[in-house]
């Protein structure tokens, strides 16, 4: 095993554990997903991607906390056993294959052995691979926007519709100011409820009906410039606790963006030698 794998800080929660509680790990650990375990076995993972998708396909009356984290997981598993040559690579490969955001490490009787997501890769291309690639090389050009004015049911439904985690989020110029992901929405969850016990809904009430994007985004737009060097944006991420950021150009005109999915795919195409594990070894 290397060294991205460590077993003590993996955050994970059991079949039975609700929604509300899974949120609440996800938001005050940082992270993006959560093992679910059952007799230290892994039996699923779950994103925020997922529960954002869940919440918006259902339409019962149940409670965040009536609803467990069973009925949500990611069953199909993507693992790695301990002891693999090479394991980072590996992780990063199957990543890029199967579009997902993390591998899970097991021993040979299938028990938890630790965690490699996509934050790790980036942390180690940030740290490693300078002057490989630039930004424009890797974004991606097909940009989904959405304005300041438009309504959250709006933006929810475009980020579920495309499958996807963020919009740029612009003035009535079309300049870009912000972003939104999925997150926004479940940070804020609060502000969809009715307040009644028992009661959600929906992840957008009625009374939610009357606020728009600009309620929810901060106006401190963090970009990358189209000819910085992909290692940047590594280090952005990394830096603020993202995982992307749209590109602009020199005139500050949208471009595109980069995500940490973009960066794994540099990652897979520039071999990871023993000598550069050696160097970050050293440096963490």
């Amino acid at each position: 095993m290397d060294i991205l794998t460590n077993a003590t800080d993996i955050i994970t929660v059991t079949p039975d554990t609700s929604i509300n509680d899974v949120l609440q790990k996800m938001q005050s650990n940082l992270i993006k997903h959560i093992i679910v375990k059952a007799k230290n076995k892994p039996v699923g993972i779950v994103t925020e991607r997922d529960i954002d998708k869940f919440l918006e396909n259902d339409k019962t009356a149940r409670a965040l906390e009536e609803i467990s984290i069973e009925q949500v997981m990611e069953k199909n598993l993507i693992t790695i056993t301990d002891g693999a040559s090479n394991s980072i690579s590996q992780a990063a490969e199957r990543m890029h294959t199967f579009k997902i955001g993390s591998v899970i490490i097991v021993d040979s009787d299938g028990n938890l052995v630790g965690l490699i997501t996509k934050t790790d890769i980036v942390k180690v291309y940030g740290t490693l691979y300078g002057a490989k690639f630039k930004v424009k090389d890797h974004m991606s050009k097909k940009v989904f926007t959405c304005r300041e004015s438009d309504s959250l049911r709006f933006a929810l439904s475009m980020i579920n519709e495309n499958n996807i985690t963020r919009l740029v989020i612009t003035n009535n110029n079309g300049r870009p100011i912000s972003v939104m992901t999925s997150n926004n929405f479940l940070v804020y969850r609060s502000y969809f409820t009715k307040g009644k016990t028992g009661t959600r809904e929906h992840l957008l009430s009625a009374d939610s009906e009357s606020m728009c994007v600009g309620d929810l985004v901060s106006k401190d737009l963090l970009a990358v410039n189209v000819e910085d060097d992909l290692s940047i944006a590594a280090q952005k991420m990394i830096k603020n606790h993202i995982h992307g950021m749209p590109v602009i150009d020199d005139a500050d005109k949208l471009v595109g963006v980069v995500s940490n999915s973009d960066i794994v795919r540099a990652f897979v195409k520039v071999p990871l030698t023993k000598e550069l594990l050696e160097k970050y070894s050293r440096l963490y």
